[in-house]
């Protein structure tokens, strides 16, 4: 088995993510009409598993869409989609674990109604976590131009939909331009996020990072870290509106995300940050690991194996 297998769990049937699961009428597929959650282990213990159900749970909602079960039914798949992965492939890697609901299938048409029931597919595989020469040396970033935010009088950028396209095309633009990641800004000109993380900077020794009002993805690691992780570590924390004339004043910059946690960035285009291992990047990257040492000893019911 290649060490890049996916283990799939499509309505309780395993396999092999690259075999057929949904049918072609699944309205995941016609319209991204879905919500989803990814969530990875540390050492074998699924992390925030209580915080991600929440927001699925949040997002389902505002899609006016019923998940087909609860938290225990499905973290009993998920621990039978493990068990799978880690039979097929050998691996004790820690892991990454994506839960995609859709609202089913049925006739071709806009109409939520015409849905039969939902679905789910869990997809699990090896969590490659922050590459060694990005902790040391950062992200290269890139300001995306050609397209903005979504509003979220439109669509909300806080619902964790099957809808990825504003992320994907800003995305696109930055990584044409030679950058690992994106910085998206919304229509009144603000810094919200990257496609696929939060953002935090460091101004004269204050961690600053936008406020969700500017339209973004109320990321769970940003979460903990602005409510818990950055005050009991004694680090001082802000959210306010930043924009991109404000980027050449910050001396830090950082992504937060499930799968990478705290990531230092090194430039965004022509502005250049500090990555060093004293600075208050790192200081938060090791509260983050304080805490998550905590969870798993909190939590051992939650270990996957």
């Amino acid at each position: 088995m290649t060490a890049d297998y996916i283990q799939a769990n499509t309505n309780g049937r395993l396999h092999d993510a690259g075999a057929p699961s949904i049918a072609p009428l699944n309205r995941g597929f016609l319209y991204g009409d879905a919500v989803y959650e990814v969530w990875r282990t540390y050492d074998g213990v699924l992390f925030a598993w209580h915080e991600h159900w929440a927001r699925l749970e949040q997002s389902a909602a505002a899609l006016h869409l019923a998940l087909p079960c609860g938290p225990e039914m499905m973290l009993g798949e998920i621990q039978r989609t493990v068990l799978a992965f880690r039979t097929a492939t050998a691996q004790r890697e820690e892991l990454y674990v994506r839960l995609q609901v859709t609202r089913g299938g049925g006739p071709i048409g806009l109409d939520p109604g015409l849905a039969d029931r939902a679905d789910f597919v869990l997809l699990v595989q090896a969590n490659r976590g922050l590459p060694p020469e990005k902790l040391a040396h950062g992200y290269r970033l890139s300001l995306a131009t050609e397209l903005r935010r979504n509003p979220a009088a439109c669509l909300n950028p806080a619902w964790k939909t099957g809808n990825y396209l504003n992320n994907l095309l800003c995305l696109r633009e930055a990584r044409n331009r030679g950058a690992d990641e994106v910085v998206i800004t919304n229509l009144a000109n603000e810094v919200t996020e990257a496609a696929v993380a939060n953002l935090g900077f460091v101004r004269d020794g204050e961690i600053q990072t936008p406020p969700l009002a500017a339209g973004l993805l109320a990321g769970i690691t940003r979460d903990l870290v602005v409510r818990l992780i950055a005050p009991a570590a004694g680090l001082s924390l802000r959210e306010t509106v930043i924009r991109p004339a404000d980027l050449g004043g910050m001396q830090e910059c950082f992504m937060l995300s499930t799968t990478k946690d705290v990531s230092p960035v090194a430039s965004i285009d022509e502005h250049h940050y500090r990555v060093a291992a004293d600075t208050i990047t790192m200081r938060l990257k090791a509260a983050f690991a304080d805490y998550v040492r905590a969870y798993t000893i909190r939590h051992p019911e939650l270990h996957l194996g």
